[in-house]
């Protein structure tokens, strides 16, 4: 399995795979971090079409094109603001499967996933990152048709987080 999964530490939207993740908010039209990140560097046609796509709810994931990109596709999925609740985590992990399986729909061989909710969200990094691991973990048990999950990190935080993580979940 751990053949499947690497780990980045730069920008997503630089990335030639498949599929980049965008953490997204609930409007779909763009904002800070990442979700500002991927509507620059994607242009304005992006936002086009994620305004006919009237949003998405917290856990979900909605698939555009790329546009100016070098992958193909954006996932779009809208991660909880950390509130201490148990739905949380089982939001976070959600977003995660919810865009694997529209991935795995589409034909996406390759995707590549932020750090979903730890920005402005505030969700603590080490328990999101164990959230991101142990769900493409259990996607990857029943699923074969995606080839390849990157992990991209920006700051060397969520890169030694990360680092670990995987390291202890699928180097077996």
């Amino acid at each position: 399995m751990e053949n499947r999964i690497e780990l980045f530490r730069g920008d997503i939207t630089k990335l030639n795979t498949d599929a980049i993740v965008n953490a997204a908010n609930n409007n779909l039209l763009g904002g800070g971090g990442v979700d500002g990140a991927i509507h620059r560097a994607a242009g304005k046609e992006l936002l086009e079409e994620c305004r006919l796509l009237n949003g998405c709810a917290t856990g979900d994931a909605k698939i555009t094109k790329a546009y100016k990109l070098p992958s193909k596709f954006v996932i779009h999925t809208v991660g909880p603001v950390w509130s201490g609740r148990e739905d949380d985590a089982q939001l976070l992990k959600s977003c995660y499967i919810r865009s694997l399986e529209i991935a795995a729909e589409n034909g996406i061989k390759t995707i590549a996933f932020p750090n979903i909710s730890t920005g402005v969200y505030h969700f603590p990094k080490e328990e999101a990152g164990k959230i991101a691991a142990a769900a493409v973990k259990s996607f990857f048990e029943n699923n074969k048709t995606i080839e390849k999950v990157i992990f991209v990190v920006f700051d060397d935080e969520n890169f030694q987080i990360y680092k670990r993580l995987l390291r202890l979940n699928f180097n077996e």
